[in-house]
């Protein structure tokens, strides 16, 4: 039986991440890169799959977990009838390449352990020629994959896998290194796992020294933040929406979708965060793989890349993977970056709006990028899209994607480098498209907005709206908004996506509650005045994070557990900007709150 995503954490080296579950067990890993195929794919099968397996060897066991302090370094503590082990997981930043370090010790009396390691590349198909390079050395070879274990445990080949048996008293210690490389180049080097142990605490102590937040929940937003980090890619700056692929929206459903790209629109968001909460480095590194990304015809911008800025991520599904718990298919890319989603641009003029607001600088062709894009919106803005939920039907014309190219426009009126007649027009524009809302994305009889023009659905995306300027949260049809999501997409507490009974995304209907929008109705609710209303939201969202602080994208509220892909970096920048927002309303009281977005 599957472990339940809750019970996986993180650790990672801002390259590519595992997961590792409470049991010890390593059951996803792609190596070079996030978007590399995975050599340790038992998430999505089974054991045989793939994965890397440290436990106790006694059949009755109990485990407790923890990140050691601010860190991505992963404390997992086993305790049996004769003593007490931990285990100490982490990828060391800054190696020459990606590798996870296992150190077991013993805490009380003596344990005996095992481990058990099955590699298997190319998304847990290909079986290694695993060979002995020296007493401590094991090297898997498959193709152009190469990963070396070291360890001084008696390794042994047991049925296609590499196991062993340890037995350490109080005091002991058990390393394992596991390092990938490619097996046309030499063997990696090998590294002293407690000096990397003491190098990577020193490194994620650093980071964590930076950020400014101060607070009551300043220990949830650490965690988000550190987590956000550990989605980064180091050596271009972008940052992938979560580690995985096919984790399902819904146990047993087919919305299971590949999830380990750079989404402009989610990393838009990161960088808000990182900006607001003292990481100016992590932001200019963004902007500046952002710049590249979005170089060329404006007509030819994704709403999603990979790591790189890679273009095609051309959307397969791996038939000889059950999924996880049966939730097929399981696919690998997503034809997502074919869509036409309008929000992006507005997105886009947002998040560069901000970026100087905050000190940044100003990037490379930013002011003439800016004008071809604004053409280019012009005669795309009246079409219809996707939209922020990326459907798999019929396009249409969503009020929240007309809402983001009126930001756009906006934003664009307001830059300090655009001259007095492209400001002029930019603002005619704005003020054309707001009219066109208006007029054919409210549903005159509840006086609220709707999901799409001539639709009578509700959207949690149009929580957005005050958020971006486009009214003040005082305003009675935003009101009348949020009174409507309240009524028809609140379940048990927590808000749903949209009302997916219209059948609107040519999906079957059934999901968890998108926790995102969650936080995005509590800043709605800071907005409005209702600041009770906000901070009680946002503690219940706080209380729904797994032990070690972690979300997925999803919470289902009658199965009590989490789907969709995991950790989400759109649920850890909600948690952060939320938090940032009620942290400020908290110290300024009775002044006007800033766009839960800043």
């Amino acid at each position: 039986m599957s472990a339940r995503i809750e019970d996986y954490a993180m650790i990672g080296d801002c390259r590519t991440a595992a997961i590792i579950c409470r049991n010890g067990s390593i059951d996803w890993l792609c190596v070079p890169r996030f978007d590399s195929a995975a050599c340790f794919a038992a998430l999505l099968g089974t054991k045989d799959n793939g994965r890397w397996l440290i436990e106790p060897a006694a059949k009755k066991f109990k485990s407790a977990r923890r990140y050691r302090g601010d860190s991505l370094i992963l404390e997992t503590t086993f305790t049996t009838a004769t003593g007490k082990a931990r285990v100490i997981d982490f990828m060391p930043p800054g190696t020459p390449g990606s590798c996870i370090v296992r150190i077991v010790e013993c805490l009380e009396g003596h344990v005996e352990m095992r481990t058990e390691l099955a590699i298997r590349f190319d998304y847990g198909v290909t079986i290694p020629w695993v060979s002995r390079r020296d007493s401590r050395t094991l090297a898997a070879v498959a193709g152009p994959h190469l990963l070396t274990l070291r360890t001084p445990a008696d390794v042994r080949g047991e049925n296609m896998h590499s196991v062993a048996e340890f037995k350490l008293n109080k005091g002991e210690t058990m390393p394992f290194v596991l390092a990938y490389g490619e097996s046309f180049q030499p063997v990696p080097l090998s590294i002293d796992a407690f000096i990397a142990l003491e190098e990577t605490e020193h490194y994620w102590r650093q980071w964590t020294d930076l950020c400014n937040v101060k607070g009551k929940w300043r220990k949830a937003v650490m965690r988000s933040l550190l987590t956000l980090k550990g989605l980064s890619y180091a050596p271009t700056g972008g940052i992938v929406a979560a580690v995985t692929t096919s984790l399902p929206e819904k146990i047993g459903g087919t919305r299971n979708w590949d999830y380990r790209y750079c989404w402009l629109r989610d990393a838009t968001f990161t960088l808000l965060a990182f900006l607001n909460a003292g990481y100016k480095a992590e932001a200019t590194v963004w902007q500046e793989w952002l710049m590249r990304v979005i170089a060329g015809a404006p007509e030819q911008l994704q709403t999603m890349y990979s790591v790189l800025g890679e273009k095609r991520q051309d959307e397969l599904e791996l038939p000889h993977l059950p999924g996880y718990e049966n939730s097929r298919p399981v696919r690998i890319g997503n034809a997502a970056h074919t869509q036409l989603q309008l929000d992006i641009y507005g997105e886009l003029a947002d998040v560069m709006a901000q970026a100087r607001a905050g000190g940044l600088p100003s990037g490379p062709r930013a002011k003439e990028l800016r004008g071809v894009f604004m053409r280019h919106l012009e005669k795309q803005w009246s079409l219809p899209d996707e939209g922020i939920w990326e459907i798999r039907g019929t396009p249409q014309h969503f009020v929240h994607s007309k809402v983001m190219t009126w930001v756009a426009f906006d934003r664009a009126s307001r830059a300090a480098d655009s001259t007095p007649p492209q400001k002029a027009h930019w603002k005619k524009m704005a003020r054309k498209i707001h009219n066109d809302i208006c007029k054919q994305g409210i549903d005159k009889k509840r006086g609220c907005f709707v999901q799409a023009y001539g639709s009578r659905a509700m959207d949690a995306s149009l929580l957005l709206l005050p958020l971006v300027g486009f009214l003040p949260a005082s305003d009675k049809r935003i009101k009348s908004t949020v009174r409507e999501i309240e009524k028809r997409l609140i379940h048990k507490g927590l808000v749903q996506r949209y009302e997916t009974v219209t059948g609107v995304d040519g999906l079957p209907p059934g999901e968890g509650a998108f926790l995102a929008c969650s936080f995005w109705l509590a800043d709605n609710y800071a907005l409005m005045g209702r600041r009770t209303e906000a901070t009680r939201l946002f503690n219940k969202l706080s209380r729904l994070a797994n032990d070690v602080g972690l979300y997925a994208e999803e919470y289902d509220p009658d199965n009590k557990r989490m789907p969709g892909n995991f950790p989400q970096a759109f649920s850890h920048v909600a948690l952060v900007n939320t938090a940032l927002a009620l942290m400020m309303h908290s110290a300024t009281k009775n002044r006007s709150r800033p766009r839960a977005r800043r």
